[in-house]
């Protein structure tokens, strides 16, 4: 059995801003659909520092 598959930018996805999902066409002719909620899933994003630092160059 051979496993096919191909890294895709959320860039190269069409977005729907009805469904909050975004779709890309897979190679078997139906649509591979993920929702921001899936995307955004476990990621976490920090909060800007507040602490400066000179670097010298």
């Amino acid at each position: 059995m051979s496993v096919f598959h191909d890294e895709v930018e959320i860039e190269d996805f069409q977005y729907d801003e009805d469904s909050e999902a975004y779709f890309y066409p897979c190679p078997c002719g139906d649509n591979f659909c993920i929702t921001k909620d899936q995307f955004m899933r476990g990621e976490t994003v920090s909060p800007p520092s507040t602490h400066k630092e000179l670097v010298k160059c």
